[in-house]
């Protein structure tokens, strides 16, 4: 089965671990659990950033043009099931904490995440090892999610209203709910933003004028109902619809909006990392679309590769302002 990440991760994480455990032999399963966790993440960078990544202001906050995003920590992969739940074993709270303080050690200052149980826990793992990453929380309160006022208990600069929910609640005449979150949210303190896919929510928003502080615009329009996939193409594909012309569409929107904008899915969710080369043209692409006020949040998954140097690098070269 082909897996997306392959040939742009070079599986130098799993060689490593391999000649690892040729190399002691025979030992217990418990210990070479406890190596293999060490050896899983010894192909990061030790050295610290010698160059600041570019930033921009939200609300008071300076916040770096990549920001780290949460998916593959969720085991959200957009692909298959096994690849979503590879990534989710393998993120384990104390691996995400480490990935946390290598994300700040690599110059990026800020972390967009779902409030799990997981990655409060990592939170706290990262933040008593002297991690001082800015959280960005994208929250919904649906029946199953926890309060605004338990998510700020995490010090947050800023909630999100979640995407796909937010789709879904344009597409039923329940807009009003998504401006009411954006309301509460700056009622408990932290900056407030909406995230969609769907390129005229934002164009909604700013024409109704709402008060929110910025948005995250995906770059490809998943959520695309299947009646209108239908009615434009007479057919729909298996599963999200990532579309070539998407993020030419989502990016126009970017740049008429006069407020921050986050893209995020400037890989597609893995379909653009084949070779370094195509990650390199899609970090080229985005910074060359979006506006200097704007910044990306790209999930990652360094089990292979430091993809966190790799797309911190990246950013430096193209994110300039």
């Amino acid at each position: 089965m082909k897996q997306p990440f392959n040939e742009c991760a070079g599986f130098k994480g799993a060689s490593s671990r391999r000649a690892f455990l040729t190399s002691v032999g025979a030992i217990t399963i418990a210990a070479t659990a406890a190596i293999g966790e060490d050896e899983e993440i010894k192909h990061w960078s030790k050295e610290p950033a010698k160059e600041q990544l570019p930033v921009i202001n939200l609300g008071d906050y300076k916040v770096t043009r990549l920001i780290a995003g949460y998916n593959p920590i969720g085991g959200h992969s957009h692909s298959t099931w096994h690849m979503s739940v590879h990534m989710r074993e393998w993120f384990t709270a104390e691996r995400t904490a480490e990935f946390l303080i290598h994300c700040e050690r690599q110059g990026i200052n800020t972390w967009q995440f779902d409030y799990t149980d997981k990655t409060v826990k990592a939170i706290r793992i990262a933040r008593e090892r002297g991690c001082q990453i800015q959280l960005i929380c994208l929250h919904a309160e649906r029946p199953t999610d926890v309060s605004l006022k338990e998510v700020m208990k995490l010090n947050p600069i800023a909630i999100a209203h979640h995407g796909g929910v937010t789709d879904s609640l344009f597409r039923a005449g329940k807009a009003q709910q998504v401006h009411d979150f954006v309301k509460k949210v700056h009622d408990h303190g932290a900056l407030a933003g909406v995230s969609a896919h769907n390129p005229e929510v934002i164009k909604r928003i700013m024409d109704e004028g709402w008060e929110n502080d910025f948005f995250m615009c995906c770059f490809y329009y998943v959520t695309r109902p299947r009646e209108e996939m239908l009615k434009q193409l007479g057919k729909v594909p298996v599963d999200e619809p990532f579309f070539e012309s998407d993020p030419e569409e989502m990016t126009a929107v970017m740049r008429s909006v006069n407020k921050p904008c986050l893209g995020f899915k400037i890989l597609a969710a893995g379909r653009k990392c084949w070779s370094r080369r195509q990650v390199e043209d899609a970090f080229r692409y985005a910074f060359g679309k979006i506006k200097r006020t704007d910044a990306v949040i790209v999930g990652m998954y360094p089990r292979f590769s430091d993809e966190v140097s790799e797309n911190a690098s990246y950013t430096r070269k193209y994110g300039k302002v």
